[in-house]
This record gives C-alpha cells, structure tokens and sequence, in this order.
C-alpha cells in the first residue's frame, strides 16, 4: 500500500488534524516528517478533545503507529507532557506505539532563551515566532553543532553533550543579546532525566516505515503547519524553519519517491494566519470577530500552541493555485465551511492587480505581496445550520456553489468537507 501525504495549504491551522484523524481510520502507521512544538493539532472525539503538538494526532486510533521523523526538533520536556496526557485520556502510549527517529534533533531551554532574545533584539521587524526554540534548533543542526536523540541511548555522554550546547549558547545569550545565561550543569541534569524516559522509543524509524511499506502497510505523513510557512517556498522571511511541504516528507522520514500514493491538501474556507507577514485578502472588525470566533470554543481561530488570535480574511485562490502546484496535490479538504453561515455575500479572491495589471497567479512567489491588491468575486451566501449535514446533495444551494466554484479555482477535486469540529461532521464527495 502506498505512503499518503496530508499538506496544509495555507499559513498553517487549515484542520489537518481532522482530516489525519478521517484518514488515520484505515492507516497502520502516522507519521510527522518536519517542525516541532511550535505547531499544534485539534483532534475531537465525542466530549474529549485532543491538543497535539509534536506526537502525531492519528495516535488516538488504538490500531496505528506514532511515527515521529528525522526532520523534526522535539522539545523533551514538551514531549513528555503530551505522552502524559495522552495516558490520562485512555490512549496507549509505549515503545511500540510510538517510534522517535535517532536523528531527529533535541530542543533545549537555551534555544528558547536564545530564540527570545532573537526576537526581541528585531524590535518592530519581528517575525512573530513561537518562542519555542525551533529556529535555533534547527540553526544548530544545518551548521552541525545540534544534539540529536540518538545521543540519549548514551546518557552520561548525553549529558555532556548538552552541558557544553547551554555553555556555547550562553556566549550568544550574554555577549550578543546581553540576556541572562542559563544553568549548564541544571539543564544536563534536567536532560539526562529525559533521556532515560525517551530511549526506550528511540530508533531508526526509515527502516520501521521501508519494511511497512514493503508489507503493504499504509502510512500516512502528516504535514505539520502550512506551504506558505515553507522556508524557501513560503512568505519569507515571515517563514518556519523547515519545509512543511510534500516533498519534504520523503526527507524527514527517510523514504524513498516510490512509495507515494495520494498528496491531499487541507485549506479553510477562508483564510488564517498567525504572527507577522503578508495577508492579502486580511479582513478587520466585525467581520474578522464573526470569522475568528471568541475563544470560548477550543474550535475557534486562536493558536493551539500560543493562544494568540489569529488574522483572519477570504479565501485567496491564488496562494491556494500556489499551494496546489508546489505540493503537486491530487485532491483538497475543506475545512470549516459551517462558519461561513449566514454571511452575505462571500468573497473569494480570484487574482491581484497592481499599477492596472492584473495577475491570476504569483509572478515571482509569495515573499512579497504588500504591492497587490486582491480582486474578488463575490459568490451568494446562505442561512441554516449545516453542521447536521453529511450529503452534498443535503447542503444548500449556494453552499454547493461555493464548494464547486473552488474546485473550479484550485483545478483538483475536492473530495471532503468538514462541516463542524466532530470526527463524524464530514462530508465525502464522491
């Protein structure tokens, strides 16, 4: 069976964790290839909700696998609280259910200290991270000082290791950001504690994945945070630190091209976005609370991992264009069109104009859009719940025109709809 690629299209937080959790049904084994703690995932199941933010959601099947990859930077501490949690809401987690790949690299208190002071010392030019240490981590991998996991099967050595990353990253802490140094000798303490509770599920999970593939196991990579974070593809430098696009999957698990069935991209039937950075088709006002929700409800815009409110606007079919070809989708999930109920009209953004020439797709990539103004199409909108709703045919009209005006716009099927945040509130088209 093949490997199915699950991509966020957008700025992150499209609902990824819906769809993985749909898909996750007939999966052996779910497996995240890029990020870390700084994305998060929202599973709901009946009245227990599930925050992830670095163990793969499709792990609330008792049937799957939890694979964690080699492109990812894990935050020990973060880690353990979320196989902690995960126990207390009756899930299984132990060596056998959850694989941690020896070459994934390690966060640690100075990366987020150093991360701090980065973004502080950027004044009004932050970028807007999540403070987690991810830039950093990743940082110290590409320039070959980073510690990986494999590293706690040793752990004296381990620990040694670590006590000399704080002692190197408190030189930039004090001499370049004048910040406060951390403890060395207190944080490898910390960690060596962490290493003899992680070992156990620590290995080379390319070759569990390779051998799974082989027996005709189904794996699915489950993309964390969206293209136009993409480090090199995305809004730059209003970008993550590593690639959160399809092919990057193979990269950060260590599989080979052959293996690749479906490649779905997950979009919102508007658009978000947290942090700074471009946002064409952003709206403000009443219309931005009505979209955004007030936080009362874990479904609402508001970051799983920072709270923060997210931006909010329309969707914009030509980022999603973008999305659809870097990624080379074969279909889309839609997301949260229930929230769209009741507003008139809706508008979706078809193209940018700027100096009187109109543009339907981006003439040189997405880094910067200030210049552009989005040109809209205005569709009707309709009234009445449609969270009850699980056939196309049941929606109404001028729902069912919204949906096919997209597929129209994005040129690829759209095979799924979300219509509210329970795993049953889904519709397939067939």
């Amino acid at each position: 069976m093949p490997l199915d690629i699950i991509i966020g299209t957008q700025w992150g937080d499209e609902g990824k964790g819906r769809i993985v959790d749909l898909l996750a049904a007939k999966a052996d084994f779910v497996a995240r290839y890029s990020g870390g703690d700084n994305a998060g995932h929202t599973v709901t199941v009946g009245d227990q909700t599930y925050k992830l933010h670095l163990i793969p959601s499709g792990i609330v099947h008792e049937h799957t696998t939890g694979i964690m990859g080699n492109g990812m930077v894990i935050n020990p501490a973060t880690l353990l609280d979320e196989m902690s949690r995960l126990r207390a809401g009756g899930v299984q987690i132990t060596p056998k259910r959850l694989r941690i790949s020896y070459a994934a690299h390690l966060i640690s208190p100075a990366h987020r200290a150093l991360d701090a002071a980065q973004e502080k010392a950027r004044g009004r030019e932050q970028i807007g991270t999540t403070l987690r240490g991810i830039g950093p981590a990743y940082t110290g991998k590409v320039a070959r000082y980073g510690i990986r996991l494999g590293q706690m099967l040793d752990q004296e050595s381990f620990a040694d290791a670590v006590k000399v990353q704080v002692e190197s990253i408190n030189q930039q802490l004090t001499h370049l950001y004048d910040a406060e140094p951390l403890d060395p000798q207190q944080v490898a303490a910390e960690y060596a504690d962490y290493a003899r509770q992680l070992a156990p599920y620590v290995g080379d999970v390319s070759l569990v994945l390779s051998e799974a593939l082989r027996r005709n196991k189904q794996v699915l990579a489950e993309g964390a945070q969206g293209t136009l974070l993409d480090l090199d593809h995305g809004t730059y430098p209003f970008v993550t630190s590593s690639s959160p696009t399809a092919p990057s999957a193979l990269l950060g698990l260590g599989i080979g091209f052959g293996h690749i069935g479906r490649v779905i991209g997950v979009t919102k039937a508007f658009q978000t976005r947290v942090g700074g950075g471009p946002f064409p088709t952003e709206v403000e006002g009443d219309l931005a609370l009505r979209l955004r929700g007030t936080g009362e409800n874990p479904w609402d815009e508001y970051g799983t991992t920072t709270g923060r409110p997210r931006r909010v606007g329309w969707l914009d079919s030509v980022l999603l264009r973008y999305a659809i070809r870097i990624n080379g989708l074969s279909e889309l999930a839609v997301t949260k069109l229930d929230v769209l109920t009741g507003l008139h009209p809706l508008k979706v953004c078809v193209g940018y104009r700027v100096n009187g020439q109109e543009y339907r797709e981006l003439p040189l990539g997405p880094s910067d859009l200030s210049q552009f103004e989005p040109v809209y199409e205005e569709l009707p909108g309709w009234d009445g719940d449609v969270t009850h709703i699980r056939s196309f045919n049941d929606l109404p009209l001028e729902a069912c025109d919204y949906i096919v005006r997209l597929e129209e716009l994005a040129g690829i099927p759209i095979t799924t709809v979300s219509v509210g945040p329970e795993r049953s509130q889904v519709i397939h088209i067939d």
